[in-house]
């Protein structure tokens, strides 16, 4: 007779809502019509990347405003490797996320000591600082114009960009869900929590947020080079900082500092948006005071919201039994 570690059935039993809705999601390139189907693909590079910004802010406390720009870095790279010496995506989005993570490492080594709004600032001059560049580099970047790159893989198909998104979004949940559990994990939230602690007990506090700043960036250089040869037009839309506040928007109202928020929040905004794009680019406005409503009112957020909802229930229904 064999036994089972607890954490194992767990650990099984967190699994299965997540399998439950990849199951979904594979069916939707049957029945889901082409608009629709590419507003799932957009919403699968914002869980990406909503996920990946919540790792470093939701886990480690540091709040950078240089993700949307790490994800500009993948999508410029792989796409100026393929205009330019015709490198076929599939080897150049590896490249580009290799840019992003050395990026994140010199900017992380440079001014993650800083913390607080120091980093915060530091990372926002330099988001901006790309922006400008991009849209300056006329003869490498196109500017404003953007760069025309190849479809990711074979003939332009909506079914086999989401297919891959989804991989590629799947595969970053595990590592995250991974990275969590581990005791890299562990020394993430002590680090959060109180740093002083943390590094009087051994824990190598800047090595650790270094790390956790790599990882991030290399997610999200790994996100925006999908996302640009999924659109086959790579433009400075997405280093923007109205990309960044949108990611933020949606890790802060789907629940910052929980493994499903940016998940929630991400497909959440991204169905809203479609509905209130009439509104132009308030949209991103209307969000972004969402959620500083959120973060004010409800700092949980959605899933926050939800599970206080059904930690209630059981008590609930449990006095109702006794009476």
């Amino acid at each position: 007779m064999t036994m089972r570690h607890p954490k194992d059935s767990s650990g099984r039993q967190e699994l299965l809502p997540w399998l439950a809705v990849l199951a979904l999601f594979l069916t939707f390139p049957a029945w889901l019509g082409e608009y629709w189907l590419g507003s799932a693909i957009v919403g699968l590079f914002y869980v990406m990347m909503a996920a990946s910004w919540n790792l470093l802010a939701g886990f480690t406390g540091q709040v950078s405003f240089a993700h949307a720009a790490f994800a500009g870095v993948g999508a410029h790279t792989s796409g100026i490797l393929a205009v330019k010496l015709g490198l076929h995506p599939l080897l150049g989005v590896p490249i580009g996320v290799a840019a992003a993570a050395l990026l994140s490492l010199g900017l992380g080594a440079l001014c993650i000591r800083m913390g607080g709004i120091y980093l915060s600032l530091t990372t926002l001059a330099f988001s901006e600082i790309l922006r400008l560049v991009i849209n300056n580099e006329y003869q490498v970047t196109r500017g404003t114009m953007g760069l025309k790159v190849p479809f990711i893989l074979g003939d332009y198909s909506k079914a086999t960009a989401f297919y891959l998104m989804l991989a590629a979004a799947a595969v970053v949940l595990l590592v995250i869900r991974w990275l969590l559990k581990s005791d890299l994990g562990l020394m993430f939230r002590a680090v959060q929590n109180d740093e002083v602690a943390a590094d009087s007990l051994g824990v190598p506090v800047t090595r650790i947020r270094v790390t956790a700043f790599v990882v991030s960036g290399a997610m999200a250089g790994l996100a925006g080079g999908l996302y640009g040869h999924y659109l086959t037009l790579i433009t400075p839309h997405i280093p923007s900082l109205d990309l960044m506040f949108l990611v933020l928007a949606m890790a802060v109202i789907g629940g910052m500092g929980t493994f499903a928020g940016p998940v929630v929040g991400a497909l959440f905004l991204e169905v809203l948006a479609e509905y209130i794009r009439v509104w132009g680019e308030f949209h991103v406005l209307i969000f972004s005071l969402v959620a500083l409503g959120f973060a004010r009112f409800l700092p949980g957020g959605i899933v926050g919201l939800a599970t206080a909802w059904l930690t209630r229930r059981p008590a609930r229904s449990g006095k109702g039994g006794a009476a």
